[in-house]
């Protein structure tokens, strides 16, 4: 190998440990997003937009990055060999949706789902990873059978309220921020649901 060889080859090494620590770093740093108690939107950095609800969040927990890389592969691997294992699908999904995979993540909390139908958590999560994927039908499925089992849970109504305005439905945005409204007078995302419900009933004829 020429001295020319060599020193991209080196250049080459340098940039791969370089990417592959801040990909580390921010699946580390974001970690928070879909663990343990439920966050707010802001706590949970700009992954999610200004009206999102909270996902499951937690402690976040520091590591070595190589350490962080070697986790997620045991948990996808884990998953796909223990598909009866909830903690596993749940443990996979989290790690996939925090990369922003969300349609992966979509098929680990659906193994979850089918393993524990009525856990609320999952149903709340699936709301949320679909809606960030762009699936809103589907977000909006698991919303409504989210507040099925709470129907007073806040972000559950905001998760429905940003999709039904998203997905332009303007009759059914209504009745969910009236909802919103009722249970949460002060949220902090009604007014801006309020901007969006004017703008799509003013580009009605």
């Amino acid at each position: 190998m020429n001295r020319d060889n060599l020193l991209f080859a080196i250049i080459g090494i340098l940039i791969g440990f370089i990417i592959g620590f801040m990909l580390a770093n921010s699946i580390l740093t974001r970690e928070s997003a879909l663990r343990g108690a439920p966050l707010s939107a802001a706590q949970q950095g700009g992954n999610l937009p200004p009206n999102h609800p909270p996902v499951a969040g937690g402690d976040q927990q520091g590591g070595d990055p190589q350490q962080m890389f070697t986790q997620v592969q045991e948990a996808m691997k884990q998953a796909r060999e223990h598909p009866e294992d909830f903690e596993a699908q749940l443990t996979a999904a989290k790690l996939e949706y925090q990369i922003q995979r969300f349609d992966p993540a979509i098929e680990y909390l659906l193994i979850a789902n089918k393993l524990k139908p009525n856990d609320f958590n999952v149903l709340g999560m699936l709301g949320v990873a679909n809606m960030d994927a762009g699936h809103f039908d589907a977000a909006e499925k698991w919303y409504r059978a989210a507040l099925i089992k709470k129907p007073e849970d806040i972000p559950v109504i905001d998760g429905l309220c940003a999709v039904l305005l998203s997905k332009g439905d303007a009759k059914a945005a209504e009745e969910a921020m009236n909802k919103l409204a009722k249970v949460d007078p002060t949220n902090q995302d009604l007014p801006q649901f309020k901007t969006k419900l004017a703008e799509l009933k003013s580009g009605k004829k």
